[in-house]
């Protein structure tokens, strides 16, 4: 792609964006945007097949899950990957679920997805569509901060004979950050007319199932289906659900993959995450991107 189709690109997403405080960005042309930003047909091969490679979730029965963290600094104009923390949210992130204000300790992200040159791409584009937008602040986070802090979640939801997948077991929530952001990497026997996200208003109740919510208050629906289908969402101005992944052959399990990027400030006093939100980085598996496009471009719009 070249620069300026590639600049035109982000600067319409952007736009979107800004304007709507949420964007929903097509598989196809998010694949131009990441191979124009430096992925490789090779790594973009390999982003379909790494949840395979995916452990246990510590708290959910239907659910495969690493994690990782990582830091935006925009002074430095890289993401670097920072140390294993826990990890929580709880009611005050408006999030509603048996494990909320539970510390959860997930497996780690490993070197065959964060050093994929389709990842690192993601984490540009990520960066170059929100960097420098008024947002509504969350209470006890740092916006006198330059920093970003990044949780990324690779997961894998499964639905058989045993276990009933949910995406979104919570119901309407968020994420109890600024920007959250889910690319889809693949699905197998998976219904046309499942995990379906739907975005809320700030008014509806939280915790409530996707299919129980107001009409009046659902701003928009979007779904996953194609390859790198990613949708970016302004996490305190509009809550998210997601429907139940269904089986299209009862006999085979069906699986749905995604990688979450729940990006935020850095916690301040009293903030319940504030003893996991070390900004050092990680000591076994460094990992460091320029957060640059091609020709140079570190600013869009």
């Amino acid at each position: 792609m070249p620069n300026d189709a590639l600049d035109s690109d982000l600067a319409q997403i952007r736009s979107s964006y800004v304007r709507d405080r949420y964007a929903f960005v097509p598989g196809e042309k998010m694949v131009r945007i990441v191979q124009a930003l430096g992925a490789t047909d090779e790594d973009l091969d390999r982003l379909v097949t790494v949840s395979d490679a995916l452990e246990s979730d510590p708290t959910l029965p239907f659910r495969k899950t690493r994690t990782g963290r990582f830091g935006f600094d925009p002074v430095a104009m890289e993401v670097r990957r920072l140390e294993f923390q826990p990890f929580m949210l709880s009611t005050e992130d408006d999030f509603v679920r048996h494990d909320a204000g539970k510390v959860r300790v997930f497996d780690e992200i490993r070197d065959d997805l964060q050093l994929n040159t389709a990842l690192k791409a993601l984490f540009v584009f990520k960066f170059l569509v929100f960097d420098g937008m008024t947002i509504e602040h969350r209470p006890k986070l740092d916006y006198d901060s330059d920093r970003w802090v990044c949780t990324l979640l690779n997961v894998r939801t499964t639905t058989d004979g045993d276990l009933i997948g949910e995406p979104a077991l919570e119901g309407v929530h968020s994420d109890g950050v600024d920007h959250t952001m889910t690319t889809y990497l693949g699905s197998q026997n998976m219904t046309e007319d499942s995990a379906v996200t739907f975005l809320h208003e700030m008014d509806e109740s939280n915790g409530t199932r996707w299919h129980d919510t107001d009409p009046k208050l659902v701003r928009a629906r979007a779904q996953h289906r194609d390859f790198l289908d990613t949708c970016l969402i302004v996490d305190h101005e509009l809550k998210h659900s997601v429907s139940t992944l269904y089986a299209a052959d009862p006999e085979r399990p069906a699986t749905r993959d995604l990688l979450a990027f729940l990006t935020r400030k850095p916690v301040a006093e009293g903030h319940h995450s504030r003893e996991f939100d070390s900004a050092a980085p990680h000591p076994a598996m460094p990992m460091t991107v320029p957060l640059r496009a091609l020709g140079g471009t570190t600013r869009v719009g």
